[in-house]
């Protein structure tokens, strides 16, 4: 069984704009898997790169690991550059002072991509509100309002499986986006360029 060319291009396109060492080298043995004609490494291969994962409502929820279809630290950062992209262009005032409360759970890498979500924020000039975790969704929604934030984020997955992790977004009310805000916000993640250059 043969590799699509394109396919192995793209990924390894991913590899050279993942700014996280693990999902590169997770990739990168998925990739040579795949070239050496493993059926199991193609077909995971071309699931990782079936698409991205949806932003919307519930705001992105995914399989752990390298890849767009995937949850990793690539997808969160440009998240989190959408994020900041709404919130300058929201209209809500002193949305840098206000700031973004980021809360994270005890799922696997939930506390790296609250941590990077909050380097993004600070570095556009938003002042980030890390909680020390882990913690419970319903004390995200809690911290927003008391703190006066002009949003928050949650890292988690809620009920899904053990090997997933999520990313859910709440405006000033303390409550999680809803239309139009959940569409302005993706349109901002497709126009982010690349991880790394993030």
């Amino acid at each position: 069984m043969a590799v699509d060319p394109d396919l192995v291009q793209r990924a390894w396109s991913w590899v050279a704009a993942d700014p996280d060492p693990t999902t590169r080298d997770e990739l990168g043995a998925v990739i040579s898997a795949a070239e050496a004609g493993d059926a199991a490494a193609i077909d995971d291969l071309a699931d990782r790169f079936k698409g991205e994962l949806d932003f919307g409502t519930a705001g992105l929820r995914g399989r752990l690991g390298a890849g767009p279809n995937r949850m990793n630290l690539a997808v969160v950062t440009r998240a989190a550059n959408g994020i900041v992209a709404w919130l300058r262009g929201s209209g809500e005032p002193d949305v840098s002072s206000r700031g973004v409360a980021i809360c994270f759970d005890a799922r696997h890498r939930s506390q790296d991509f609250a941590e990077a979500s909050a380097a993004i924020f600070a570095a556009a000039g938003i002042r980030a509100y890390v909680l020390p975790g882990p913690l419970p969704t319903p004390v995200l929604a809690f911290a927003v309002a008391h703190l006066g934030a002009a949003a928050g984020v949650m890292v988690t997955a809620s009920h899904n499986p053990p090997q997933d992790n999520g990313y859910k977004v709440y405006d000033a009310s303390a409550r999680q986006i809803i239309p139009p805000v959940d569409g302005i916000i993706a349109a901002a993640i497709d126009a982010t360029p690349r991880a790394c250059d993030v």
